[in-house]
Order: structure tokens, then sequence, then C-alpha cells
């Protein structure tokens, strides 16, 4: 038997949606600490549930037959981690959460699942559990630094904050060895005709949009030597030949100097290979950084452009302008980069008007792809406690989201699928105008519908 078995709730052929898109990534996070806990000298497998089904990694679990089960827990797994976390605890294994998920609602899964929650970064807390725990159990952890338990009487004992890994070069790479990235890889080649593997050169985001979570790494930035992130990238491409890299940092040009000298490196080293990224368009406000962007191979890059009220940015804390995503959407395209954007719906506050400005915003800009999402309370942020008093979960927690919240006076969903027919239909007419202006002026007409549909819309309508 292993020191501890990690795994997570994420499973492909659970998730509909993704098996349209089929671009999943593995799970870094979880690689990270088990790379740590393997230096440290522990015995430690990894189950990837990505391409498993549920009964697979519950038979695991079983085979496991007692020992520590680390789960890795986002917003979107919520009821798969309940479902393994009680089968693990049933045949005896001692149970502990991480992620995101987790750590918003510690007294939620230790009452359905988990016997510990750590909280904040996992590979420290994770090498001190596996130290402690055969020597006092799960009940008398008081000594250990981030995490939440129940003590011997039943009552949920929080411990103080553990310190954050000041120096991530400190780290070793993620544990790729122990799940199998060429069958990431051949899904993306099979599906997209590029192969394609994610890395990560920083940890955390300094910026304090309301609605964003930063339950794992707070309002941090802490920034990998580029040459650590380049011998990682040449391991990657010599070992498992993607034809595409994803740098997935929160954002990925917040540091511009650390942005060329990894550039300059790459290009002495002779690799250039496609990537996508995220960043901010306050971040990409000069013609160099998006020339070495594209030098280094960059085909798209992703913004989080939300809304194009300026209002409405304003109310999230976004800290950039709606002048600086257009300006940053027409460069990237100068420069030869695809330009991503995100966009937000349902922010608190936000009316006609400012849907209007946001789709006369992106009819401008016109970027090779957008999506939209309509705006959701994450527990424990800013735009949560703002609106905590208005919320309501339709179903119990154990089986919902936080997707699922509705907020009170807000309107439903239909309503804003009226605002993504409006915003589409008016992309394409604007797309097509010169082309062909029959096929716009119908895209057209279907705007037109949608605008005057919410501007018709009953504020009484119940969510």
């Amino acid at each position: 038997m292993s020191d501890v078995l990690l795994t997570h709730g994420y499973l492909l052929r659970e998730d509909e949606k993704e098996q349209q898109i089929m671009k999943p990534y593995p799970p870094l996070g979880l690689l990270y600490v088990s790379a740590y806990l393997r230096r440290a000298g522990y015995d430690v497998d990894v189950f990837d549930s990505t391409f498993a089904t549920r009964q697979e990694l519950l038979q695991r679990i079983e085979d496991e037959g007692g020992g520590v089960v680390g789960i890795y827990t986002t917003l979107m797994t919520r009821q798969p981690v309940i479902d393994i976390g009680r089968a693990a605890q049933r045949h005896g294994c001692t149970v502990v959460l991480g992620g995101p998920e987790a750590a918003n609602y510690p007294a939620e899964y230790l009452r359905e699942c988990a016997d510990i929650i750590v909280v904040g970064e996992g590979e420290a807390t994770m090498a001190e559990l596996l130290s402690v725990l055969p020597r006092v159990g799960p009940n008398r952890l008081n000594e250990v630094a981030g995490i939440v338990f129940r003590n011997e009487e039943g009552h949920i004992v929080e411990t103080p904050a553990r310190e954050q890994i000041k120096d991530i070069d400190t780290l070793p790479w993620p544990d790729r060895e122990q799940i199998d990235i060429s069958r990431y890889v051949d899904v993306w080649r099979t599906h997209h005709g590029a192969g394609s593997v994610n890395l990560i050169t920083a940890r955390g985001c300094p910026y304090r949009c309301r609605w964003c979570s930063h339950a794992v790494f707070g309002f941090t930035h802490r920034r990998r030597n580029y040459l650590d992130c380049a011998d990682e990238l040449q391991w990657i491409l010599e070992t498992y030949r993607p034809d595409q890299v994803w740098y997935a940092d929160d954002v990925f040009t917040i540091h511009h100097r650390w942005l060329f000298n990894y550039a300059n490196e790459l290009k002495r080293r002779g690799l250039r290979v496609p990537f996508e990224t995220i960043s901010r368009a306050d971040r990409l406000m000069k013609e160099e950084v998006l020339e070495t962007l594209a030098e280094m191979g960059c085909w798209r890059i992703w913004i989080g452009s939300e809304s194009g009220s300026q209002r409405v940015l304003d109310a999230m804390e976004r800290g950039v302008t709606v002048e600086q995503v257009q300006w940053a959407v027409a460069a990237a395209k100068r420069h030869g980069i695809q330009v991503g954007m995100f966009l937000m719906w349902g922010y608190d506050g936000e009316t006609v008007s400012d849907i209007e400005a946001t789709v006369h915003h992106v009819v401008k800009t016109n970027p090779d792809v957008f999506f939209t999402t309509v705006a959701y309370p994450i527990k424990n942020t800013e735009y949560f406690d703002a609106v905590a008093g208005r919320i309501n979960l339709a179903q119990p927690w154990a089986d919902a989201t936080d997707r699922e919240y509705t907020v009170h006076g807000r309107p439903n969903r239909d309503y804003y699928a009226f605002a993504d027919r409006w915003l589409r239909s008016a992309v394409e007419a604007s797309r097509l105008a010169a082309a062909d202006p029959v096929q716009a002026s119908a895209f057209a007409r279907e705007a037109a519908e949608a605008r005057a549909a919410l501007h018709a819309w009953n504020p009484a309508d119940p969510n």
C-alpha cells in the first residue's frame, strides 16, 4: 500500500459539454503535490480520473483498503468528490481534500465526505500530514498549519494559515510521469489536429476582481525563474512532442522583464512552439510585449474583457478600461495573434444599456472567438458577500455547484439567452456586411429582435 493515493473528481465521460469540446488538460496541482511528496520520500500513487469511469476510481479506492486518499476539488466536481470521499471513508480511508472548492466549504465537506481539508497550497501541508497522521490520527491535528478538521469532540477546528512557499523554484516539476500525458496529447491531436500540453510559470494573481476566487494562492504572484521554465518546456517538447502548449498562468504577461528574458532564452535554445495563454489588457499595452509573444509562437491570447460597459467594469473592480481592451485586441491582431475574449452577463446592477455597450464593444473589437457566462457568486469572494442576502440554491448543497445560485432581483437565464442571441447575431451581421449583405441583413434582424425582447422584459419575472 502506498502512503497516499492522490486523485481528483473530474470525469470526462460525465461531462457532456467537454465531450463536445475535447480539450482536456492534466491536473497540474495534483501532480505538483505528487512530485513534492515523492521527493520527500513518500510512496505516492496517482489515479487520474479524467479518462476513467467513476466505478474504476471507486474500485481502486476499495483495492487500496485504508490509508490516506487525497482528492483535489474544483467548483465543478462537488458531486463526484462527495461520492468518492464517502466511498473512501466506507473503506477505512482517511480522506484529505484540497483545492479551491474544499477551501471555500470546509464545514460542508467535513460533514459530507472528508476528514481533513487542506486550505491553500497543498505540498508542505500534505507532507506534514503524512508524517503525523500515523501517530495522532485525524482528530488531533492542532499543530498542523493550514487545515480544517474535526477534533475528538466533533468540533470543527481551523488551524492558523500556513505560510506560502516563498521561492517556488524550490518545487519540483509536476509529476507528469505518474499519469498518461500522451493520452491527452492524442485526444487533442485527434479532435483538433494539434496535441497540447500545459505548464505554469507562476502562481497566483494579485488583482482583486470582486467575483474571482483566490482560495488557494491568495492575492499573491510568485514567478518562477525563466531558466527553469525554459528547462521544463524543453523537456516537455522532447518527451511528449506536442504541437503546442498552454501556459496556464492567471496572467502570463504580468511581468514584462521576465517575459523578455524568457523569450530570449527560448530563442537562444532554438525553441519555438505555438502556444495559447491568458492575460489582461492592461498588461498588453506595449507593442514590444505583443511583438515578443508573436516571436515566441503565441497564436492566441485570451483576454478577460467581461463587459463593454465601463460602469460594470468599475463595479467589478477589474482595473482595466474598455479602451485598453480595444487597443490590446487590435494590437494583437496587428502582430498576427488571434484573440479570445471572455464576457460576463448579469453582474450586479447591469442594465440593458450595459448589455448594449457590450454588444457594440464586441462588434467593434471583433475577437476571433468569444465566450459568455452568467455571473455566479463564488463563496468567499466580495461579489458573493455583496449578494449573499439575495442568493438561493434550489437544490441541496451536495447536489449543486456555485453555478446554480440564483440572485433575487436578477432576470432568469432566458433573459441572458436573448443577450447572447443579440450579441452573436450582431457580430455575425458585422462580419458578413461586405461579403454577404443578404445573410448579414438576416443576422441584423435577429439582433434587433433579441434587443427588443430585452427592452420589453418584465423585471418582475421570477428567477
